[in-house]
């Protein structure tokens, strides 16, 4: 059977900042990862570049493929290379139709409350903005309403940076998230669910949380997402196929990875 671990960054396979038995479990999960062969795969709001730049920074084990761009791009590494999935921009074209994010993006041009996210994290089916924080439930709303009366097939989610504070607004492919893009490709790579460990932390983990995967959720979760998490597998009767944590971050992942025999 393969051996395959889905992750989250930021919170999750990231070491938390002055972590050190983090960083310590860093080392030890790359080593156990590459010597049982297991196939690793980020799954990550960031954009490439930023995934990059995490994993020098971090000194992260390369990935085999990567989720990013809230589920709107997934890459294969091969190499030192990353290349895009193009069947998974073919399924993507296929849902958007003729609503490219450049006639997205002019028809809410004149909306003062939203600004341009920079280029190089917008993307071919991700649209981003920025707004103020205190506004991001409103103008999803707002939003939502005028992408269902011009019959425009994308989806709004917001969130607030937890770094700086800015609000947040980024417009998708309708029904496309992070969930989405792993459950595409976990079938588009014949793997089952059974194969696949996920770990997360955080809210916009949720889906994929709860998506039929053996799952970890790391112990500086929220403790309410992580009571949502149980909830859903007590309900399932499939607790055997949750870990919640007691350590964080990586540590967490590690644990969660010797747990359900990955590593």
């Amino acid at each position: 059977m393969n051996k395959v671990l889905a992750t989250d960054l930021d919170g999750t396979f990231i070491p938390l900042e002055n972590h050190p038995e983090n960083e310590r479990d860093l080392s030890l999960l790359g080593d156990h990862l590459a010597a049982q062969n297991v196939t690793l795969t980020f799954v990550t709001g960031r954009h490439l570049s930023s995934v990059q730049d995490a994993i020098q920074r971090h000194s992260l084990p390369q990935p085999d493929w990567v989720i990013c761009d809230v589920g709107t791009s997934i890459y294969h590494r091969d190499g030192e290379e990353f290349h895009i999935a193009n069947p998974y921009v073919q399924h993507l074209q296929s849902i958007v139709g003729e609503y490219s994010t450049k006639v997205v993006r002019q028809k809410f041009s004149a909306w003062d409350a939203l600004r341009l996210q920079e280029q190089e994290k917008q993307g071919t089916f991700k649209l981003s903005f920025y707004c103020d924080a205190t506004q991001v439930k409103s103008l999803v709303q707002m939003l939502r309403q005028a992408l269902a009366e011009h019959a425009m097939p994308y989806n709004v989610i917001g969130s607030v940076d937890p770094f700086n504070g800015d609000g947040l607004i980024d417009l998708l492919p309708a029904d496309v998230s992070k969930a989405h893009a792993l459950q595409w490709w976990t079938k588009h790579t014949g793997l089952a669910n059974e194969e696949t460990v996920f770990a997360g932390d955080s809210g916009n983990d949720l889906a994929a949380l709860t998506a039929g995967y053996r799952t970890i959720v790391v112990g500086n979760a929220d403790r309410a997402l992580a009571e949502t998490v149980r909830t859903h597998f007590e309900n399932c009767q499939q607790l055997d196929r949750l870990y919640l944590a007691e350590k964080t971050a990586t540590s967490g992942v590690l644990a969660g990875c010797q747990h359900f025999g990955l590593v």
